[in-house]
């Protein structure tokens, strides 16, 4: 018959906490379901009350469908099986059924049916107010705990009232009991921190992407937005990007730097064991009363060791330093290569990319993201992997030369610090994130305004401009106080969970030193090494803040690495192949966006040193079909060809090098007129790049100018005249010398005469070279070898000047009425310059009016 003849077992008290090596079973299992019991019905009933009054059902499309929801239900129920079913076996099994047995079994299923409770709850509703994704702090810190309390049991391990020894068969369903309880805790805690059942995003952005127009949704500063709430999103992406900078590849000084710099931190965290030793040894000689030389050389062996650590935790000793000043070239290495490589992948991305970009935010985003890795790599290799090994030392060196207790304090005290600093560290990255969102607009206000400062001086709005630049400060200004102000709460909790730690581990280890346990010696052994190892420990949550921070702030650049690019060589592209500049579309068809097609069923031949002229009006496609020329983009339909070969089929490098464009905009670099026009070729000589100038009708301009070729043309060219900037364009593409040439309207921005002289050089330059013009001046391509009229993306008319004339169509129209414009200019401007000689001639007097 099973009864209950006391609440411990036989010649046992709820009392003594540690009996023979271990911590008391009575103790144990009435301490850890009351405290599971505690935090599930107190919290659970307040997320319940808050659930239901604040928070509002999801709806069905916006919870995920996930197996590991399912996996973290069924472990649920197995351990709230477990915990009743392990009581059953103990009553059934025969003998006594102590009264902890009974409680552990009640309290425990009624823990677990709380957390089962809540998880179903947060499946279903949701707060709306709550911009964070993830587990509720209740449901994690119930897991927490529970994992913390079954890895307890290993400080129990020599005790012979536990399982370990697996002697007989109860021993062996306790410790099966105890393995499925500990395998259960552990991955419910580590599932958890990814919350598989709940949505990966905020349920307010759901609701308001799912209400947005689709193509509107997702815009960020690169093009899209995404909403990452968690910084560890796409950990292992993010990892396979950087892990080619980390290494420095065909490079052996480096390499063998990195492998000395490694074996360097292996030897930090030696002598770290070590000088608390020494230290105690020397306290121990000292009262002992020991020998001089043993003393002296015991203080020198310390001297030695705290000069290799330095401060404390190796801040500055000499193996650190040493350490810190053989990676700065692995540093530069790493910072160098990703932004080069940055650098050249945004030159390969397309036109479209370089047109929708805001330059702010990718300055900004270049800036931080390169700054961050660097720092990144600081904190994971010398920071947070030897801090984990610190830690992992030195419990398993106070368990073996102190007692468990104090192993037990220390992993205690380490498992609340990491896991509330991740759970704080992760709650408060939104506000991290905010604020670099604030900042980048910060930044992009002020560099738009800067770069259209004549348009501000001309409306009047640098009050505006100011003041629009203050909202986006203020708005900055505020998150960056929420993120501070996270911060000092995260001290706060840190700072309390090490002296709370501090404080016991002292008072125990005191106390067995006044029960002649311990001697003195090792009481400063602890305070030394506890001391020494809270440093890298109070440091750990700066630098995992640090390696978060990093990530959030390279997230733009790896968005930036991500932006694929739209115009590809093939695989095995060659050259392309030279020969005599025949330029031939068949059938082109393109769209910048779907469903609006620009070209349409495009067809034309150019023959080798012919000249083709584009007309048409504004939106026609014009500009459009000398981009497709030079490939900053792809056809959709049709094909491209120069020479019979497939531009598309060929490196674009070779395209490029035989076409040269003068566009219609031209924006110059801010450096001197020279070399601005030496950017055609770039191993021009200076005598090469003046003729070029002398061809382009501004060599005698530049020559009336106080530092001449050296002057700066200043940002984007604004201190040249439109004219001026156009035949730098011009004589830039002279000094290229290509076998195509491309002019985009390149006579728009210069006077009659200057135009005139632009012609006559441009006719000498394309002789014999086969010419795309794209026109706004009739008059301009009279003598061009064939003219396409373009309209609506289709070619209207084809034919020679002449013969559009004689068709009567839109080319004649468009002739006729800038002939009309041009004598109407002219009429206006002859009878300005009569009224203006009528004022300047003296008024016309009779002879009788002269008086004497």
């Amino acid at each position: 018959m099973v009864f209950m003849q006391s609440y411990c077992e036989a010649n046992s008290s709820i009392s003594h906490t540690w009996v023979d090596e271990g911590i008391s079973p009575c103790f144990y299992f009435t301490l850890v379901p009351t405290i599971l019991l505690t935090i599930a019905f107190f919290l659970g009933t307040i997320h319940f009350i808050f659930y239901q009054k604040y928070g509002t059902a999801m709806e069905p499309k916006f919870i995920p469908r996930s197996r590991l929801y399912g996996f973290q239900q069924a472990i649920s129920i197995l351990l709230l099986v477990q915990s009743l079913g392990g009581m059953v076996w103990r009553a059934a099994s025969g003998g006594e059924l102590p009264g902890y047995v009974v409680l552990y079994g009640c309290f425990s299923v009624g823990g677990w049916v709380w957390a089962i409770a809540v998880l179903r709850v947060e499946r279903r509703r949701v707060l709306v107010m709550d911009r964070t994704r993830g587990h509720s702090a209740a449901l994690l810190l119930f897991w927490a705990v529970a994992f913390s309390a079954e890895n307890l049991a290993f400080v129990s391990w020599y005790s012979p009232h536990w399982w370990w020894s697996l002697e007989t068969i109860q021993q062996q369903v306790q410790f099966a009991l105890w393995l499925m309880r500990y395998m259960g805790t552990g991955l419910l805690f580590f599932i958890g921190l990814k919350a598989p059942g709940l949505p990966r995003r905020p349920y307010m952005l759901l609701i308001n992407e799912d209400e947005r127009d689709v193509e509107n949704s997702g815009q960020s500063l690169l093009g899209r937005t995404e909403d990452n709430p968690s910084t560890w999103h796409g950990f292992r992406r993010k990892v396979r990007l950087l892990v080619p900078y980390m290494w420095p590849r065909n490079n052996i000084i480096l390499q063998l730097l990195v492998i000395f710099c490694l074996g360097l931190l292996g030897v930090e965290r030696a002598i770290n064991v070590f000088v608390p030793i020494f230290y105690k040894n020397i306290v121990n000689e000292l009262t002992d009363g020991s020998s001089w030389r043993t003393l002296a050389t015991t203080v020198c062996l310390y001297v030695l060791l705290k000069f290799l650590q330095g401060g404390g935790a190796g801040a500055s000793g000499f193996v650190s330093n040493m350490r810190s000043f053989l990676w700065i070239r692995v540093q530069q290495y790493t910072n160098r290569v990703v932004q080069v490589r940055l650098f050249s992948h945004l030159h390969s991305l397309s036109l479209r990319w370089h047109l929708g970009r805001k330059t702010g935010d990718v300055l900004r985003s270049i800036d931080r993201g390169t700054s961050s890795i660097n720092s990144l790599l600081s904190y994971i290799v010398f920071s947070i992997f030897p801090t984990i090994a610190d830690i992992v030392i030195s419990i398993i060196y106070f368990i073996t030369y102190f007692n468990a207790w104090f192993g037990l304090i220390i992993f205690v005290c380490m498992a609340l610090y990491l896991t509330l600093t991740i759970i704080i560290t992760e709650w408060r990255a939104k506000y991290r994130r905010d604020m670099n969102l604030q900042d980048n607009n910060a930044k992009t206000k002020a560099v738009d305004s800067l770069l259209n400062f004549e348009t501000v001086k001309y409306y009047n709005a640098e009050n505006y401009e100011v003041g629009r630049f203050e909202d986006a400060i203020l708005k900055y200004q505020e998150s960056e106080w929420k993120t501070q102000a996270s911060l000092a709460f995260l001290n706060q909790t840190q700072n309390l969970i090490i002296g709370s730690g501090l404080l016991a581990g002292s008072l125990l280890c005191a106390y067995f030193v006044t029960e002649g346990r311990f001697q003195v010696g090792d009481f400063v052994l602890f305070g030394t090494y506890i001391i020494q190892l809270y440093t890298p420990l109070n440091w750990f949550g700066t630098y995992y803040r640090m390696i978060q921070n990093s990530f959030i702030d390279m997230e733009s650049m790896f968005k930036l690495f991500e932006e694929d690019e739209e115009v590809k060589d093939e695989v095995n592209a060659g050259n392309l192949l030279y020969k005599l500049g025949k330029l031939e579309f068949e059938n082109v068809y393109f769209s910048y966006t779907n469903g609006k097609e620009i070209l349409n069923d495009v067809s034309f031949t150019v023959l080798p040193g012919q000249t083709l002229a584009l007309v048409g009006p504004s939106g026609s496609g014009k500009s459009t079909i000398v981009r497709l020329i030079f490939r900053f983009y792809d056809v959709q339909g049709g094909c491209i060809r120069i020479d019979g070969q497939d531009i598309s089929k060929v490196k674009q490098v070779s395209l490029r090098a035989h076409i040269g464009v003068v566009p219609q905009d031209t924006v110059l670099f801010n450096d001197t007129i020279q070399n601005n026009i030496r950017y055609g070729r770039i191993s021009a000589s200076d005598q090469e790049v003046e003729e070029a100038a002398i061809a382009a009708d501004i060599h005698d301009k530049i020559m009336t100018f106080p530092e001449g070729y050296d002057t700066q043309v200043g940002e984007r060219g604004l201190k040249l005249s439109g004219g001026e900037k156009q035949r730098v364009a011009i004589a830039r593409t002279i000094l290229k010398a290509p076998q195509i040439i491309l002019l985009d309207e390149a006579t728009s921005a210069l006077d009659t005469q200057t135009e005139r002289n632009i012609q006559a050089s441009l006719a000498k330059v394309c002789s014999n070279r086969t010419t795309v013009v794209v026109a706004h001046r009739l008059s301009t391509i009279i003598g061009a070898d064939q003219i396409l009229v373009i309209s609506d993306g289709r070619i209207a008319e084809r034919g020679r000047h002449d013969e559009l004339l004689l068709k009567g169509g839109l080319y004649a129209d468009m002739w006729m009425n800038q002939q009309q414009a041009q004598d109407s200019d002219s009429s206006s401007e002859s009878e300005s310059k009569d009224r203006k000689s009528e004022k300047l001639q003296p008024p016309s007097t009779s002879s009788g009016d002269h008086g004497h």
